[in-house]
């Protein structure tokens, strides 16, 4: 009797394990859009800070990561059992938020002149070279901004698994949101780590005796900042498309719609309402921000 209540426990145990392999797989593929811009995003904080810090820095951000998600996970499984209702208009909101940030990086760089952008970064590498500044303060400022973005980043990530895996049972949920969110963490800052030290090995390489290692070397360094470019791009484009494609699913008929139009067309239509919503929150934000009392202040 013990031993066939051990094999049934063992076998839904597998079951169990077994669907949040299957829905993690699901939930990654449908929070990858979120990564390419998060990835972009963390490479991007420890920008300026010394190469001796980097790791350190990206650490200390990870640690961070880590904490974001352990307050976000069990968050999000409350909502799933209390106010189901509540996830399709959060996925909405997260996806409203993922188009704005998105039209937000585009209207900045189109509407700031590239000297102003230049002259802040002289102003960084300025106060990293001199030695009045505080560079703890500095560096900690940096982590506390990565995390900061990091939280948001990973609340959308989190609402966008649990969206998937809502009519699972609990014990599910529960496996699917850990392994997204271990997994997710592990790889960003991997990757982030990686790319940060890129240009270190090139250099490093380049050292080297051999032709081959110097040749390697000296790709790496001229691989490096194109590499940053093409994340910021694609993260920026993946948030349209995911953020798009989250809001048009929250509308039914919008959703219909553009499902029936094919997966290349479909894809075009999520990320055509995914800056049209982008646009439209932006100007709402904006609008909302000129009103508020002060705002005149502050501007002038």
């Amino acid at each position: 009797m013990a031993a066939s209540s051990l094999l049934a426990l063992l076998d839904d145990i597998a079951t169990v394990l077994d669907d949040v392999a299957i829905l993690s797989k699901v939930a990654a593929k449908k929070t990858a859009g979120v990564l390419g811009d998060d990835l972009a995003l963390n490479a991007q904080q420890v920008a300026g800070v010394r190469a001796e810090r980097e790791i350190p820095v990206v650490w200390a951000v990870a640690r961070g990561s880590f904490l974001n998600k352990a307050i976000l996970v069990p968050a999000a499984l409350l909502i799933s059992a209390f106010t189901p209702w509540a996830i399709i208009p959060l996925l909405m909101l997260g996806g409203a938020y993922l188009c704005f940030e998105g039209f937000e990086k585009l209207a900045h760089k189109f509407l700031h002149r590239a000297e102003d952008t230049a002259a802040h970064e002289a102003e960084l590498m300025q106060a990293l070279a001199d030695p009045t500044v505080d560079l703890v303060r500095l560096e900690q400022d940096k982590i506390k901004g990565a995390i900061r973005t990091d939280f948001i980043l990973s609340a959308e990530i989190i609402v966008i698994a649990l969206g998937t895996v809502s009519d699972m049972p609990f014990l599910t949920q529960v496996g699917v949101l850990s392994t997204i969110a271990i997994v997710m963490t592990v790889g960003v800052y991997g990757l982030v780590a990686g790319i940060v030290k890129l240009d270190d090995l090139g250099l490093w390489l380049t050292r080297q005796a051999t032709a081959v290692a110097q040749t390697v070397g000296r790709l790496l360094l001229k691989a490096a900042p194109w590499l940053m470019k093409a994340l910021s791009v694609l993260g920026t484009a993946a948030m349209f498309l995911v953020g798009g494609g989250i809001v048009v699913h929250g509308i039914p008929p919008a959703y219909h719609f553009v499902e029936a139009q094919g997966a290349l067309l479909g894809t075009a239509l999520n990320g055509l309402a995914g800056v049209l919503t982008g646009a439209v929150v932006l100007a709402g934000v904006t609008l909302v921000a000129k009103c508020l009392p002060g705002a005149k202040g502050a501007q002038a």
